[in-house]
């Protein structure tokens, strides 16, 4: 069987969040085909205890401690050495030495890496005789380019600059690995126009939902009290985008609800809140969970699921796992952006306060949600099964890119 090194920036276990959604199903890809050799960072040390998980699918594996407190400060090593912030945050003498000692000891002749900033570990011209491939899910570099646009001084400056630098070096990626791949055509086309000159090497492949797991069918309990009707969001809520998303919905949008739908309320669920979310708590109707054992019964029993996301690049996972899940989802354009056109969706797309309450209160009176669940849990079947996703990538892994 063939070797592979697979290079991931956060340990791809559990597959509670976006990435790591992505991360974990491309292992269980790559482990079917080739005997896999896992690097990975860890910067949750109770993802630890998940690492029996992944040994099952790796011939060898590391997994290395990230500290976030100090990958902060070491990150500020970029200002002095003319480079984006995020690649001294990942770079680890740990991690090179045993990517280094892998190569070498197994004689692996292909690297997949998981997210632009761990390519930085296969660079140079010792590793020019390899196979690369680099993952970079979405354009990072352009996600700190819209964050820029809604923080102040001096952060505003700050994020510029990560976007400027980072940029720079996703397209040097670009130009020394085989194949750059995205989450969803629209970003792929998006980094061709940033990187011309690398658009042949330039691919994607989409994101996938496991629907015997978010399925209707497989939820019972119902975690709601009373007979009011629910709105609910989730997602990681130590996440800025996530967190701006929330606070414009609670703020500008939930209170037009609230004064036709009196008894309405919006939950808010997913782990680590930060104290700009828990304050959302103070407003009328408004639920905080934290962390809940599984968000299932949290989409299932509720009317709609928004994804207020002004701020937004790829695919957005808590879309197709709601549809999954057979509940109606009012988004905006930024959350709709990565998803494969339908029509079921973009009558419910929505930038402005008012036009966004319009569509949440159109499918919250309609009566037609379990039609309308139906129709969605069809085409993320249709459109979103992670074998059609990943089908691409036996070809991808076995042909060197074209200069």
């Amino acid at each position: 069987m063939e070797k592979l090194l697979y290079l991931v920036h956060r340990i791809p276990f559990p597959p509670n969040k976006g990435d790591k959604i992505r991360s974990y199903h491309l292992l269980k890809y790559l482990s079917e085909r080739y005997e896999v050799h896992l690097g990975a960072f860890v910067d949750d040390p109770a993802d630890f205890e998940y690492v029996g998980e992944l040994e099952k699918l790796s011939q060898s594996h590391f997994f290395c401690p990230l500290d976030p407190g100090k990958a902060k400060v070491r990150s500020l090593q970029g200002f002095f050495r003319r480079q984006a912030l995020s690649l001294p945050y990942y770079r680890d003498g740990r991690m090179q030495r045993w990517v280094d000692e892998v190569l070498h000891s197994h004689d692996i002749h292909t690297v997949m890496c998981f997210s632009s900033v761990m390519s930085q570990y296969v660079l140079g011209k010792q590793y020019d005789g390899l196979t690369r491939i680099a993952d970079f899910v979405d354009i990072d570099s352009d996600k700190w380019r819209q964050y820029s646009e809604r923080k102040s001084f001096p952060m505003n400056h700050v994020y510029r600059r990560e976007a400027r630098w980072l940029l720079d070096f996703e397209r040097r990626v670009a130009r020394c690995f085989d194949r750059c791949l995205f989450v969803s055509g629209k970003e792929a086309d998006l980094f061709r126009q940033y990187a011309p000159e690398s658009s042949a090497r330039i691919g994607y492949f989409n994101n996938g939902v496991d629907f015997s797991y978010f399925s209707p069918d497989h939820v019972e309990s119902n975690p709601y009290t009373g007979d009011g009707k629910r709105i609910v969001f989730t997602g990681a809520m130590d996440y800025w985008a996530n967190i701006d998303a929330v606070s414009w919905f609670a703020r500008d949008i939930f209170p037009r609800l609230r004064e036709t739908l009196a008894g309405l309320e919006f939950y808010i669920v997913g782990i680590n809140p930060t104290e700009q979310v828990r304050a959302l708590e103070k407003l009328p109707g408004i639920r905080v969970t934290g962390a809940v054992p599984d968000v299932r019964p949290y989409l299932a029993h509720a009317e709609l699921v928004v994804a207020p996301l002004r701020i937004a690049r790829g695919v957005q996972n808590k879309v197709l796992e709601a549809m999954s899940m057979g509940r109606p989802v009012v988004l905006t354009s930024s959350a709709m952006e990565g998803i494969e056109p339908t029509e079921l969706l973009s009558r419910r797309v929505a930038d402005s306060p008012a036009q966004f309450a319009e569509h949440c209160l159109q499918v919250l009176q309609s009566g037609d949600q379990a039609e309308t669940g139906r129709q969605a849990r069809a085409f993320v079947e249709d459109v979103y099964a992670w074998e059609k996703s990943l089908s691409c990538m036996e070809t991808l892994l076995s042909s060197r890119g074209t200069t």
